[in-house]
């Protein structure tokens, strides 16, 4: 990288320039190359320094080329040196440190699942992950990484998926529990079905999704660059009134020496990469450093209803008999009925029923209305009221239930919220985010239900895809940015219209995570929270970073105005400034 090798440019040009002026005593010598190099790699930071003119944003990189002009005119030629040398560094510091923020990303890059064990009768053969296949069975082994995803098949073992959703906790696998790709297998073998090759596998996916992140500059610069123009214009009028005062063309020198922090302002980008390695580490993955400084400033959070506040599964909410019926008894007729049946609604009256059912005969469903059986000798329907010989008696998602053609109660059901809902509503307003609204395409009665449960402060119900992206886009200005939460297919559009997208990855669709700008990879709700306060410690931290530099600079021109700090110790005193500041910006990788 050019950073590298001007440094090492310079470093050369310092050594042979030390031993020719005080080895030799060729002092002249040493001046013409310490001058001819100063002017040459001034005039490569001229041309970079346009480069960046003609991409819209202004660098501080006029002051550092004005110091090294300016300190080979009055002949403080080693002076230059330790400028360059200071410059040179500062930049190489900072792409060091930019590449250890970006660490835990890179670290998913270079865990990719390579290999699988692919199983055929009795053997045992050993492909590429790009070459399975769906419904191959796959054998994993002890501390193997798991190349697809898929469904274990046999054995049982714990996993560790740290890396995909940022739990450090071992979750345990057995048979008929899905596996993901790149996830370490513990002690024991496993047997698996592939569900998805590997191009569409989990950890592809985040592969993607970090490539995308790595690969985005931060546009947090152009907050370091409307810094940059009043104390570039502030350094010329210190410098310039200490020339015009002192009538000393040397103060000008010294002033613009310590005001010269080009890898200064270069700590702004380093904090927001070191927030976005901390956001990784907590199983967020951030595509940019502008979702970063969105949230950050987050005025409003929208959520989508089903699956991002509520767990998107459908429980026994409420079981009604009628007359002369108990409660116990009308879950086991409806439950024995539906035993068999496929439909959502039929799971999870099987799960809240007793695990001894009677079993049931001569069972027949109807598409769209219920199921049909015989329980313990009498004919029992669960379904929709119709079928059942009744009218509806409730608002809520329910299932009717008649005996030998009597009405005998229903059964409701409710999308249960999430458990840490409510404590995340706290957080947010808590962090400064005013407005919190719920735009759900659910019923109004149940959707005001779940807005009042978790603390909601507006609620949009019965929306489609298209009235989502419009709540999002009228808001008012002293409402935004917007932050949009969801995870389904009908939430992409609005992810996208939302100053910044946020997907609930875990078990969310595809279209809604690469539609986002922030992934959540774990299926937690809180994570939004603790994205938006990650990057509210990232832009402090960041701010903090370049006012701390700024006005150190600032302290130092001033003193240096006055004659008493000589240039050859003023740029020493530059660089320790640029190096406290980019360190103090990595604080950002822990907060």
């Amino acid at each position: 990288m050019k950073t590298y090798w001007r440094l090492w440019v310079v470093l050369i040009v310092a050594v042979i320039a030390l031993i020719t002026g005080f080895g030799f005593g060729q002092m002249h010598a040493a001046q013409i190359l310490i001058t001819t190099v100063s002017l040459l790699l001034a005039a490569l930071m001229f041309v970079d320094m346009v480069k960046t003119l003609l991409h819209g944003n202004f660098g501080i990189d006029l002051l550092a080329i004005t110091a090294v002009v300016a300190t080979v005119a009055v002949g403080e030629y080693w002076a230059a040196l330790i400028v360059l040398l200071m410059l040179t560094g500062g930049d190489a510091l900072e792409d060091y440190a930019a590449h250890k923020a970006n660490s835990e990303l890179r670290g998913l890059l270079a865990a990719s699942p390579t290999k699988a064990h692919r199983m055929k009768g009795d053997q045992i053969e050993e492909v590429a992950a790009e070459d399975v296949q769906v419904g191959d069975t796959l054998l994993v082994r002890p501390g193997e990484v798991v190349a697809v995803d898929g469904t274990v098949l046999k054995g049982e073992s714990t996993v560790d998926e740290s890396s995909l959703t940022g739990e450090s906790r071992p979750v345990t696998k057995e048979p008929d529990a899905s596996i993901m790709s790149g996830s370490v297998n513990g002690d024991g073998a496993l047997t698996m079905t592939a569900t998805a090759t590997s191009a569409d596998s989990q950890y592809q996916s985040i592969v993607a999704l970090v490539k995308q992140s790595i690969a985005q500059p931060a546009p947090f610069v152009r907050m370091a660059d409307r810094y940059a123009v009043p104390f570039t214009i502030l350094s010329y009028l210190i410098a310039g009134l200490a020339w015009l005062i002192s009538g000393d063309p040397v103060r000008l020198a010294e002033v613009l020496v310590v005001a010269s922090p080009c890898p200064l302002i270069l700590a702004a980008p380093i904090a927001l990469v070191s927030g976005m390695s901390r956001t990784s580490r907590n199983g967020i993955v951030v595509k940019s450093g502008a979702a970063i400084e969105k949230m950050a400033a987050a005025k409003t959070a929208a959520f989508d209803k089903t699956g991002t506040i509520t767990q998107g599964v459908l429980h026994v909410a409420d079981v009604v008999p009628a007359a002369g019926w108990a409660k116990d008894d009308l879950l086991l007729y409806a439950a024995a009925a539906e035993h068999q049946s496929t439909h959502i609604l039929a799971r999870s009256l099987v799960q809240t029923a007793p695990a001894d059912l009677p079993i049931a005969s001569d069972v027949r469903e109807t598409t769209g209305s219920g199921v049909q059986a015989v329980v313990n000798g009498q004919t029992v329907r669960v379904g929709k009221a119709k079928f059942a010989g009744t009218t509806p008696q409730s608002d809520d998602t329910a299932v009717y239930v008649s005996v030998d053609g009597t009405y005998v109660g229903y059964i409701s059901f409710a999308d249960v919220t999430r458990p840490e809902a409510s404590k995340t509503m706290q957080r947010l307003h808590q962090l400064g985010v005013k407005h919190l609204v719920m735009i759900s395409g659910d019923r109004k009665p149940i959707a005001d239900a779940v807005a009042k449960e978790v603390g909601i402060d507006e609620v949009y119900a019965e929306q489609l895809p298209v009235d989502k992206i419009n709540i999002i886009r009228n808001r008012a200005k002293d409402e935004r940015p917007v932050i949009m939460v969801g995870d389904g297919v009908n939430d992409a559009p609005s992810l996208t219209a939302a100053d910044a997208g946020i997907a609930m990855g875990a078990h969310g669709a595809t279209a809604a995570s690469e539609s986002a700008d922030v992934v959540i990879l774990r299926d937690d709700l809180s994570k939004v929270a603790d994205a938006v306060l990650i990057s509210r410690d990232t832009m402090r931290i960041a701010r903090e970073a370049v006012l701390i530099g700024i006005a150190i600079c600032t302290i130092l021109m001033l003193i240096a105005s006055f004659g008493v700090i000589p240039a050859i110790i003023g740029a020493m005193f530059q660089e320790v400034v640029d190096t406290v500041t980019i360190l103090y910006a990595l604080r950002a990788r822990n907060g």
